[in-house]
């Protein structure tokens, strides 16, 4: 076992038991002020050839778990010999075909945050041959810009989306314009609007990310507004939330959060932005809040139909007494409660109530900057 290809540091939650494929390296924009994932790192078209040599070498390894399976008896259990590999792989390359496996094979992912700059022949090619090496995978999904995707025709999407690509992630963030501005994300609402309809259009299915809090204390209402009104002209098939988390090395973090031009909103503002949002969407998109770092996990379902659904366990939220509230935003930060009902379960409450004790303060409150560590911890 000794075989390894180039892997970047990020994929989506969703992407989780996804094939990684590194097609690019870094970000193609590397200015928004809330990320630091890119930072310092020189973005890079990686060429064509190595790219397939990295296919090469990921079914090279995935051969090589089928050889293992079949040598150790357990041909027809696979999923089993993929586990023990994973468990103890010789490099992070076998942890990822082998967890791929195990999962079903049936998913990959390129990486890194903006593949669909790559040139459309080249990147059609990359498609066609990472589909051809593994006839078992089924979804090809990757990272894009609202800009990349807007200066690409629908006939080049569409060509794209036939070679296999299936769904593309792109970070909306906020339909806010002086909020695009301020976090230099390098879009403007336009932007936004016209790359997702494009992608829309093409048959590739979309997933926006929606950034809950980014507008802090002084624009989360236009945020909340102009981001609902951006997803209903795109109507995107999925809508994620992410919850925005600062921390150092960030510049919003390091110069705008000490000098005041961005103060940080609490999980109780964040909780009415989010309403105001999902009030506001009038689309048939698919919502989904599939990162820790949301308060309300839970909020999730299928637009219109879900609607009064995902209001109802906000407005429960809004309506239990302080102490509850902050008994679950204390649980959902240290792990241990993932919806509203989990606050009920003796057990999980105990353990809750022994973290809020440690980080309570004299004036009956708890330590906000400690909750927030526990925060930055997955970011």
């Amino acid at each position: 076992m000794k075989g390894q290809y180039e892997l970047g540091p990020i994929r989506p939650p969703s992407e989780a038991y996804s094939l990684l494929i590194r097609a690019t390296r870094n970000c193609s924009w590397n200015r928004c002020r809330f990320c630091d994932t890119y930072r310092g790192k020189k973005f890079e078209l990686r060429p064509v050839a190595d790219i397939k040599e990295d296919i090469d070498t990921a079914k090279a390894i995935y051969d090589e778990i089928r050889e293992l399976a079949g040598k150790s008896g357990r041909g027809s259990a696979i999923d089993e010999v993929a586990a023990m590999v994973y468990n103890s792989p010789p490099n992070d390359s076998y942890r990822n075909v082998a967890l791929w496996m195990y999962a079903g094979g049936t998913s990959a992912f390129l990486q890194d945050a903006n593949t669909l700059i790559m040139r459309t022949d080249d990147l059609e090619e990359v498609l066609k041959y990472l589909k051809a090496t593994f006839p078992s995978i089924e979804r090809v999904t990757s990272y894009a810009r609202s800009q990349t995707a807007a200066k690409k025709t629908v006939a080049e999407l569409t060509r794209l989306h036939e070679a296999g690509l299936s769904r593309l992630h792109i970070g909306l963030e906020t339909g806010y314009d002086p909020l695009l501005k301020f976090t230099e994300k390098g879009a403007t609402a336009a932007h936004h609007v016209e790359g997702g309809k494009r992608v829309v259009a093409s048959g590739i299915s979309l997933s926006e990310y929606v950034l809950l809090g980014l507008g802090g204390k002084s624009m989360w209402r236009e945020h909340a507004l102009e981001t609902a009104r951006v997803l209903n002209e795109i109507n995107p098939d999925y809508i994620r939330f992410r919850t925005m988390v600062l921390k150092p090395g960030m510049p919003m973090y390091d110069e705008d959060l000490p000098g005041g031009k961005w103060e940080l909103a609490t999980d109780e503002e964040v909780v009415t932005e989010l309403k105001l949002l999902i009030e506001n969407l009038n689309c048939s998109s698919n919502v989904v809040s599939d990162h820790i770092d949301n308060l309300l996990q839970e909020v999730e379902g299928k637009l219109p139909q879900d609607k009064e659904k995902m209001l109802a366990i906000i407005n429960r939220f809004q309506s239990m007494p302080l102490a509850e509230r902050t008994n679950f935003r204390v649980g959902r930060r240290v792990g241990i409660y993932t919806c509203l009902d989990d606050i009920k379960d003796p057990r999980k409450r105990s353990a809750v109530d022994g973290v809020v004790s440690r980080i309570r303060k004299n004036d009956d409150g708890i330590d906000e900057d400690k909750l927030y560590e526990f925060m930055q911890r997955f970011v």
